[in-house]
């Protein structure tokens, strides 16, 4: 059962949290405003999309991403209040161990990372489908018509290769199809262009068929060859800035889709995914960087506790982006890349954790 004490820290810290955010917030789309203003205006963009489409889901997107640091900077500030007003002095005087004090600002941070986690898995990838879509109409396009060179595992020992697919043609130029029984090839199939008639149904058109059997080859042409090709012309055109709509459950599976497919350059999707468990465990990690830092009364009280937090908060976001460009770039794995920073400030907390007043 919570004391007093504890349902009085949970409530500085809860209080807090919320407040900063409504205040980081309209900060943020104040700025965003005042640089997106002249994309609004020549594109002609309707105000009701741009407050219900873009920015309702502006909010909870950039809300969700920086909830970590919310919570750091939210601890950082009632704790070295109260702490400059002698407070924590007096709850360890009672014979409260700093152990024991942890305890309801780790429940607050719990209750934030699974709010943070659902939401960010489950619930904001559908919003940030709108957001993207108004980003792509009204502010920069980055959804293209057509796709180049995409190469294809299908399955195992069955490689597709397209030149050039256009979308709004529903059409692929200079396709090929190879089949392998492990390295020796047993088949190609090349045609002029394809088209999909139906899910995985293909029209291939001015064909050319080889089919080898050791020493022989067997050579066959056609107009027109109907088939089944277990491709979809939807994932020719995924890229990075869709891997934020997608589910937990949708990007794993994603993923094990290109891993079958043996296609490469998922490394932002990989980042997203393992990202979605590595932020709500960061509001643990901050959370007690922020107490061990703040819980200590001294000269210059939270003025100084909020330029070290402030300072702590920008490493991590630089730390972050550095070892995700690594991620992306392919000198690190996806998962070391992610959880990197998460490690290194674990270590930092521990540490001033063993410095706080006992």
């Amino acid at each position: 059962m919570f004391k007093i004490l504890d349902r009085y820290i949970i409530k500085k810290y809860l209080s807090t949290f919320f407040l900063s955010i409504v205040l980081i917030i309209s900060v943020s789309v104040v700025f965003d405003l005042a640089e997106k203003l002249d994309d609004f205006y020549s594109n002609d963009a309707p105000f009701k999309e741009i407050v219900f489409n873009y920015y309702m889901n502006f909010i909870p997107f950039f809300a969700n991403l920086f909830t970590p640091l919310f919570a750091f900077i939210s601890v950082i500030f009632f704790t070295s209040k109260i702490a400059y007003n002698t407070e924590i002095i007096a709850m360890l005087s009672t014979g409260m161990s700093f152990k024991r004090l942890l305890v309801p600002y780790f429940t607050s941070a719990i209750f934030i990372g699974l709010i943070s986690f659902v939401l960010g898995g489950y619930i904001i990838p559908s919003s940030n489908q709108v957001r993207l879509d108004f980003q792509d109409k009204y502010i920069k396009k980055f959804k293209s018509e057509m796709s180049l060179n995409i190469q294809l595992e299908l399955e195992p020992g069955v490689i597709a290769y397209i030149e050039r697919y256009e979308k709004s043609q529903n059409r692929g130029y200079h396709f090929s199809l190879e089949k392998f029984d492990g390295k020796q090839l047993r088949s190609r199939l090349t045609s002029q262009y394809i088209i999909m008639d139906s899910l995985n149904h293909w029209h291939i058109t001015d064909y050319r068929l080889r089919e080898f059997n050791g020493m022989y080859e067997k050579l066959s042409s056609g107009e027109r060859l109907d088939t089944i090709i277990k491709m979809n012309p939807v994932d020719f055109f995924i890229t990075a800035e869709e891997a934020p709509q997608m589910t937990i459950t949708e990007l794993r599976q994603y993923l094990k889709r290109q891993k079958e497919r043996g296609v490469a350059g998922s490394q932002a999707f990989e980042n997203e995914y393992y990202m979605r468990f590595s932020m709500p465990f960061a509001a643990l990690i901050l959370t007690l960087i922020g107490v061990s830092l703040s819980s200590r009364k001294v000269r210059g009280g939270t003025g100084l506790h909020l330029g070290v937090g402030i300072a702590l908060s920008a490493i991590y976001i630089l730390f972050s982006t550095i070892s995700s460009t690594f991620a992306v770039n392919g000198s690190l794995p996806s998962i070391v890349a992610v959880w990197l920073p998460n490690i290194v400030f674990t270590t930092i907390g521990v540490w001033l954790y063993l410095k706080a007043p006992k």
